[in-house]
């Protein structure tokens, strides 16, 4: 399938990204955006090829006992101990941590009646370098400096939050590039903030070599689970640049998006 991938313009310009407002839905960025028509391809006709090691991510049959994904209290209570277990299981690491979470949808009304963000229509990684250790830093406290010691990751588990398991999503699906398709000068740094503390991102300039894929119809017992951070060296993924998109073939009337996006610290 073709379709476009939003990138950022490498002009040299200082590249930020701050979120504010209630619940911090509002969001303000720097930076000037490219469209760029790649071949993305159906990651289902590839899921023996694909994981998390070499490609940077995989996809995963996954049903949740979780029948709200809106209600905070059963999220902390049911999913994140359903995460931490699928992370582990895919991933081999001895210990997980669940964070945060975060839930979008393509309805503004709905964004602003739950305070909820929109798709990012960016592609972007949510860690860099130097914003991975720093998060352990700030989640792990005085564990941080031993855990450090040795191999971490940040793992990310993505999925639809449709009340009803039989609605696909069909409208702003996400895109993930193979991270063997991403040279290191792809990478763009670019400041996070928040109301209470900086973080680092990486935007993503565009790349004729950058290799995407998508999953259709992701159905709520499915879910992909994709690396934004690996503090091993050794040439396997580190990072996987990811973005909504507009999908060409969406049907007229799709329902607009309902998505949830579980991060986590994966220690080994």
């Amino acid at each position: 399938m073709q379709a476009h991938i939003s990138y950022t313009a490498d002009t040299g310009e200082q590249l930020v990204n701050e979120t504010f407002g209630p619940n911090n839905i509002r969001r303000r960025t720097s930076g000037s955006a490219e469209l760029h028509e790649v071949e993305i391809l159906d990651g289902r006709l590839f899921l023996p090829q694909l994981s998390l090691e070499r490609n940077g991510f995989e996809l995963a049959e996954h049903r949740s006992a979780v029948k709200s994904f809106f209600d905070l209290d059963e999220l902390k209570a049911v999913y994140y101990p359903e995460v931490a277990a699928l992370i582990k299981a895919r991933s081999g690491a001895a210990r997980v941590v669940v964070f945060d979470h975060t839930l979008r949808s393509g309805s503004e009304a709905e964004r602003e009646a739950k305070l909820i963000r929109e798709p990012v229509l960016s592609a972007h990684n949510d860690y860099t370098e130097w914003s991975g250790p720093q998060r352990v830093r700030e989640i792990m406290g005085e564990e941080a400096e031993r855990l450090l010691a040795r191999r971490f990751a940040i793992i990310q588990v993505w999925r639809a939050a449709y009340p009803d398991a039989a609605d696909p999503i069909l409208s702003n699906p996400l895109a993930l590039a193979d991270a063997r398709s991403v040279a290191p000068e792809d990478l763009l740094v670019a400041e996070r903030r928040y109301p209470h503390r900086v973080g680092q991102t990486y935007r993503l300039k565009y790349n004729p070599r950058h290799r995407w894929f998508y999953f259709p119809q992701l159905a709520r017992d499915e879910a992909i689970v994709f690396k934004v951070y690996d503090s091993e060296k050794d040439g396997r993924a580190r990072f996987t640049p990811h973005t909504s998109f507009d999908d060409p073939a969406t049907p007229s009337g799709a329902p607009p998006r309902q998505s949830i996006e579980a991060r986590a610290l994966a220690f080994f």
